[in-house]
C-alpha cells in the first residue's frame, strides 16, 4: 500500500460525514445557548473536540469489527488492507487524545459530558452493540448530547440557560432512538441471519414500532417547552410545528413501510433543529 492509500484508509476509518455532521450539531447547540458569536475560541474547541471524538470513535468500531468486516464489509479499510488492526488502534488513540486535550480547556460540565461520551464510544462495540434497546439508546444518547457539548461549552452559569439546549438534546435523543428502533425493523431479516438480537427481534416487529412511535409522541408534547417558558417567541412555534407534523406521519408511515418512515423521520428531525435556530436567531434580531 501507498502512503496516499494509507491517507485515504486513515479518513475512511473517521466516517467524513459523519465528522462534519456532528461538529455541525455542536455549533448548534452553542449557537441555541448564545454563545456561538461570543465565545469564538470555545465553540472552536467544542466543534473540534467533537470531530476528534467521532472520528476515533468510527475507527475504534473497525478495530473491534475487523474480523466480521472482512466478511461483510471487505471493502472497507481494514479489511482491504489499507490499514492494519493496529494502526487504526493507534489512529483512535491519537484522535482521541486530540479531543481529550482540547475539552479540557471547556467548562467543567463540558469535560463532564466529554468524558462520558468517549467511554460510551469505546464501550459501544465491545458492550452495547449486541443489547436490544441499549445500543440504540447509546447512539440516541450520542447523537443528543452533541447539542448539550456545545451548550455547555459556552456556559458556565446556572442550568436555567440551558434548557434550549438541555429540550434539544432530549427531542434529539428520542428521536434518533424512534429512528434508529424503525431502521432495526427494516433491516430484521438481515439482522437474524447475522444473530444479532435488536429489539424488534426480542421483542417483535410491531411492539417495537409501538414503543419508537409512543418515544416520539412525549418528544413532541415537550417540544413547546421552550416558547412556555419564555425562552424562545412565535418563530420557535411556526417551525417546531410543522417538524413535529413530519415526525408523527413518519411514526404511523413505519407501521406500514419502515424503509419511507425512517427517511422522513430524519427530515422532521433536521425541521426540528432549524426550529431551535430559527427561535435564537429570532432573539439576536433586536440587538442588530
Amino acid at each position: 500500500m501507498t502512503a496516499g492509500e494509507t491517507v485515504r484508509g486513515l479518513l475512511e476509518l473517521t466516517r467524513p460525514v459523519n465528522v462534519v455532521a456532528a461538529s455541525v450539531l455542536t455549533f448548534i447547540g452553542a449557537f441555541v445557548a448564545g454563545g456561538a458569536t461570543g465565545e469564538l475560541l470555545a465553540v472552536a474547541a467544542a466543534v473540534t473536540a467533537t470531530g476528534l471524538a467521532v472520528g476515533a470513535g468510527n475507527a475504534i468500531n473497525d478495530y473491534f469489527d475487523s474480523e466480521i468486516d472482512r466478511v461483510n464489509r471487505p471493502d472497507r479499510a481494514i479489511p482491504r488492507g489499507a490499514v492494519s488492526p493496529r494502526g487504526a488502534l493507534g489512529f483512535s488513540v491519537v484522535l482521541f487524545a486530540g479531543a481529550v486535550a482540547l475539552a479540557l480547556a471547556l467548562p467543567t460540565l463540558a469535560i463532564g459530558i466529554a468524558s462520558v461520551n468517549l467511554l460510551a464510544l469505546v464501550a459501544y462495540t465491545e458492550v452495547f452493540k449486541g443489547l436490544p434497546g441499549l445500543g440504540n439508546a447509546l447512539v440516541a444518547y450520542l447523537v443528543g448530547s452533541t447539542f448539550l457539548f456545545g451548550a455547555a461549552a459556552v456556559h458556565e452559569g446556572g442550568a436555567g440557560g440551558l434548557v434550549p439546549a438541555i429540550v434539544l438534546f432530549v427531542l434529539a435523543a428520542i428521536a434518533t432512538l424512534t429512528r434508529e428502533i424503525v431502521k432495526d425493523v427494516e433491516d430484521i431479516e438481515g439482522d437474524r441471519e447475522e444473530g444479532l438480537n435488536t429489539l424488534p427481534i426480542a421483542i417483535g416487529e410491531r411492539r417495537a414500532l409501538t414503543v419508537a412511535a409512543v418515544l416520539l409522541a412525549v418528544a413532541v408534547v415537550a417540544s413547546p417547552l421552550p416558547y412556555v417558558r419564555g425562552d424562545f417567541g412565535v418563530a420557535y412555534l411556526l417551525v417546531v410545528a410543522p417538524a413535529d407534523a413530519v415526525m408523527l406521519a413518519a411514526a404511523y408511515e413505519s407501521f406500514r413501510n419502515p424503509t419511507a418512515g425512517q427517511s422522513r423521520l430524519k427530515y422532521g428531525m433536521f425541521l426540528a433543529a432549524l426550529a431551535f435556530i430559527v427561535g435564537r436567531a429570532a432573539l439576536e434580531l433586536p440587538a442588530l
